[in-house]
């Protein structure tokens, strides 16, 4: 009969042993898989903001209530707005339907074809679809996703980057939905995707800086755009047009609960609701990337 002081260490020398393991193992992924990680740990991080928002807007909303009851008399309510959402506080006016413009004129910025909130379909199609029904939508399309307006002079020229490897289904879904967009904001555009082949981990900034000589060697674009060829823009009053500064286009993304990440910089962002994002859900495990070690 093994004496009890002996089980005792003997199963405090396993614990210790699995405590060990599956420390080294969270450390290799972390090493390993950095962006998965942070992906993961930010997406608690929004849940539980989300939740603690969602508790604030339940409390107003009961205040909301109280106050209306409080001051409801003969049947007339309560005249206070309660604003809750950033998304509702006004922005400049879009040019009406029907405004006309010369062809000689340069375009205006708040169109009335941007009409804002765009119906994002996520399902997979073939490129030589996308190709055709562009094609077919407007023919003045050239090869190579490269177009600009006809009936304005184009205010910007805006060059696309976009880094890419094993994400054919992803690609088909980006083109169908963000170059008729940029055409409804009469932008001078070209697309340009970089593809890294090998086996190496995926060198995002690297490509970004070939497709930017590689663009510049085509056109003096005014601005370049780096893109990700996963993320869906959900409104086209998402302006892509350049300024003075840098400007963050995805700030809320749908799989973060479109919180918004802030990392210190200073940089413009699309007012409320507009950068709103949506993710391509992946059906594979996403690239490892070179993060300079």
């Amino acid at each position: 009969i093994m004496p009890t002081h002996m089980r005792f260490r003997r199963r405090s020398f396993l614990g210790l042993l699995f405590l060990f393991s599956l420390s080294t193992s969270a450390l290799y992924f972390i090493y390993s898989a950095p962006g998965i990680v942070n992906e993961y740990l930010f997406t608690v991080q929004a849940r539980g903001i989300q939740i603690r928002e969602n508790v604030r807007n339940m409390g107003a909303q009961v205040l909301e209530q109280m106050v209306r009851g409080a001051y409801n008399v003969n049947g007339t309510d309560y005249a206070y707005e309660f604003n809750l959402s950033e998304a509702d506080v006004p922005t400049t006016a879009y040019l009406p339907e029907g405004f006309t413009y010369k062809p000689d004129q340069v375009c205006p910025e708040k169109l009335p074809s941007m009409k804002g909130k765009m119906k994002v379909n996520m399902s997979e199609i073939a490129l030589e679809e996308v190709e055709r029904l562009l094609k077919k939508a407007d023919p003045s399309l050239s090869l190579g996703g490269h177009w600009k307006p006809h009936d304005c002079l184009p205010r910007w020229k805006v060059a696309i980057l976009v880094p890419f490897r094993n994400r054919h289904e992803h690609l088909p879904i980006l083109f169908r939905h963000l170059i008729p967009a940029l055409q409804r904001q009469r932008l001078q555009f070209g697309f340009y995707v970089i593809e890294q082949a090998g086996n190496e981990p995926f060198n995002r900034a690297m490509l970004f800086n070939v497709g930017f000589k590689e663009a510049m060697k085509d056109l003096n674009w005014d601005c370049v755009i780096f893109h990700d060829v996963d993320h869906i823009l959900e409104n086209d009053r998402n302006y892509y047009g350049c300024g003075e500064m840098p400007r963050h286009f995805a700030v809320k993304l749908n799989k973060y609960s479109y919180m918004v990440q802030f990392a210190g910089y200073k940089v413009s962002r699309p007012h409320g609701d507009t950068g709103h994002y949506k993710s391509i859900p992946h059906h594979h495990r996403g690239e490892v990337q070179f993060l300079g070690r």
